[in-house]
C-alpha cells in the first residue's frame, strides 16, 4: 500500500482558555489555501460562538472520527481535522483511519452569531489536552472562537513550534474523493424528530459483535426506524451500525435526524445520517460495510477516464471561489460547458480533493484539502490499470462489443444503452456496484478517444 507521511505544522498548540475577559477556544491551523494563495497559518474566523457547548461536542465527534478504526483495529493515528471557511459557515472534517466512515461538522451562520468567516482550507490543531478541556466545558457563559492565528501572531510568528507527522495511505485519500461521489447520489430517506431519534440512536448496538453486524437494514416506520434484516422497498442500509457512535456526544442537543440514502437494489450501499443542531449539523456517512472502506468503491472513475474531463475539471476550478453552494448550470454557464460536462468535472475535482458535497443543500461546495491528493488520481490501481491496457493496445473494438486482452487471458466488454459489463471476475462479483473494472474502463478510454499510446485497433 503506498503512503507518505504528512508533515502538520503549527505555530502553538490549540488551547481553551479562560481569563477575566471570559473564555476563549484558539483553534490553531497549518499550511492551506486561501484567495491570496497558500498560507503557513492562515487565520479564518475571530466571533462567539452562539452554542458553546454543542460546538465542543461537535468538533470532539469529527476528532473521534478522526482518530478511530472500526476494522481491523490497531494503534490509533489520525490526521488533524480539516476546517474550511465558506464565507457563511465553518465546516470541520475528518475521515477515519480505516477509511470506511466520513464526518463533518458544519456550523452555520446562525451559529457563529451571524459573524462571517474568511475563504480557505487548512487543518486544525485538536490535540489531547485540547479534547480533554472541550469534554468538560459546560455552562452557558459566552465562548470566543479563534480559528487560526491571533492578529500580531499573523506577522511575528517566526515557525512551527508544534509538528505532527502522520502516515497518509493513497487508499485514505481516495476513500476521502468516494466519500463525496457516494453522497452527491443519496436522497433524503426518513426525517426523525429529537425524540424518536435520540430512541433509535441510542438502541444500536455499541460494538461490534454479533448484533450489530444483523443489523443491516432500517426502514421507516411512522416517527421512527425500524430494523429490518433484508433490504424491502423503502429501506436504507446501516451497515456496522456501531460505526455511528461518535454522533452520542451530540444527541441531548438535537432537534433531528435526517438519514440519506441511495435506492435500495438489495445490495449493501452507503449512507447518511445527519443530527440537526442549533446553528449546526452533524454528518457521519458509512461505507457499504465496515469492513469495507470508501477506497474501492470506484464512483469517480468514470469521470477520470476521459481527458475531456481533465480538461474540464481545470477550467472549472478557476471558477470557484469557495463558494458554501456551488450551483452547476450557473458553472456551464460561465465555462461555456453542457450541464452533465460540468458535473463530471466536479467529480474529477473531488477526487483531488477540491469539492465536498453537502447532503443539506444538494449541493457541491468548495475546499482544497491541504495535502498532494492528485496522488489518489495518478495511483488509483484500476485506472492505471486501464490506461495501461489501452495504451499497449489491448483493447479491439467491434460495434458494441469489444475484445481485451489482458494477460493470458481475453474478456469480452459489452455495450447497451451506455451501460457497461465485462466477463472477467470482477464484474460476476459486484455487477457493476462498485465501478468499472478494469476492461470495462480501458474500453471506455478508447471509445472516448482518451490520448493513449496505442489506441483500438
Amino acid at each position: 500500500m503506498t503512503r507518505t507521511v504528512q508533515a502538520l505544522a503549527y505555530s502553538r498548540p490549540s488551547a481553551l482558555a479562560s481569563s477575566r475577559a471570559g473564555r476563549s477556544l484558539g483553534l490553531e491551523t497549518a499550511g492551506g489555501s486561501t484567495p491570496h494563495g497558500a498560507e503557513a497559518h492562515p487565520r479564518f474566523f475571530s466571533g462567539f460562538l452562539a452554542s458553546p457547548r454543542i460546538a465542543a461536542r461537535g468538533l470532539l465527534a469529527v476528532a473521534d472520527v478522526a482518530a478511530a478504526r472500526y476494522y481491523q483495529r490497531t494503534l490509533p493515528s489520525s490526521l488533524d481535522p480539516v476546517v474550511t471557511g465558506n464565507g457563511d459557515r465553518l465546516r470541520f472534517e475528518s475521515f477515519s483511519g480505516c477509511c470506511g466512515v466520513y464526518a463533518r461538522l458544519d456550523v452555520l451562520s446562525e451559529g457563529l452569531e451571524g459573524v462571517a468567516t474568511g475563504h480557505g482550507t487548512t487543518n486544525v490543531d485538536v490535540n489531547h489536552p485540547l479534547r480533554e478541556a472541550l469534554s468538560r466545558l459546560g455552562g452557558d457563559e459566552p465562548l470566543h472562537l479563534r480559528v487560526g492565528p491571533q492578529e500580531m501572531a499573523v506577522t511575528t510568528t517566526d515557525g512551527a513550534v508544534v509538528e505532527k507527522k502522520v502516515p497518509l495511505p493513497d487508499r485514505w485519500l481516495r476513500g476521502f474523493a468516494e466519500a463525496q461521489v457516494a453522497s452527491a447520489a443519496f436522497d433524503l430517506r426518513a426525517e426523525l424528530p429529537a425524540a424518536d431519534a435520540v430512541r433509535f440512536l441510542r438502541s444500536l448496538p455499541a460494538s461490534s459483535g454479533a448484533a450489530a453486524r444483523g443489523a443491516g437494514w432500517v426502514v421507516p416506520a411512522g416517527r421512527a426506524l425500524r430494523p429490518t434484516t433484508r433490504p424491502v422497498p423503502g429501506a436504507v442500509c446501516l451497515p456496522g451500525p456501531q460505526r455511528l457512535a461518535a454522533l452520542q456526544r451530540v444527541l441531548r442537543y438535537a432537534s433531528a435526524l435526517r438519514v440519506y440514502g441511495p435506492v435500495a437494489d438489495g445490495a449493501a450501499a452507503a449512507s447518511a445520517w445527519e443530527v440537526v443542531l442549533p446553528g449546526m449539523r452533524l454528518t457521519l456517512t458509512l461505507s457499504p460495510d465496515a469492513s469495507r472502506g470508501f477506497s474501492g468503491e470506484g464512483g469517480v472513475l468514470e469521470a477520470l477516464a476521459t481527458d475531456d474531463a481533465a480538461a474540464d475539471a481545470e477550467l472549472v476550478s478557476v471558477l470557484l471561489a469557495w463558494e458554501p453552494r456551488i450551483e452547476p448550470d450557473r458553472l456551464a454557464e460561465q465555462a461555456g460547458l453542457p450541464v452533465e460536462r460540468v458535473r463530471a468535472a466536479l467529480v474529477r475535482l473531488g477526487t483531488a480533493g477540491r469539492v465536498g458535497y453537502d447532503l443539506a443543500d444538494a449541493a457541491y461546495f468548495h475546499r482544497e484539502l491541504p495535502y498532494d491528493a492528485d496522488r489518489a488520481e495518478r495511483h488509483n490501481p484500476r485506472l492505471v490499470a486501464a490506461r495501461r491496457l489501452a495504451r499497449e493496445g489491448a483493447v479491439v473494438l467491434d460495434g458494441e462489443l469489444a475484445a481485451v486482452r489482458s494477460g493470458d487471458r481475453r474478456y469480452q466488454v459489452r455495450e447497451r444503452a451506455g451501460a457497461l459489463s465485462c466477463t472477467c471476475q470482477w464484474w460476476a462479483d459486484y455487477r457493476g456496484r462498485r465501478g468499472p473494472c478494469k476492461h470495462a474502463l480501458a474500453v471506455r478510454m478508447v471509445r472516448r478517444g482518451a490520448a493513449v499510446a496505442g489506441g483500438a485497433r
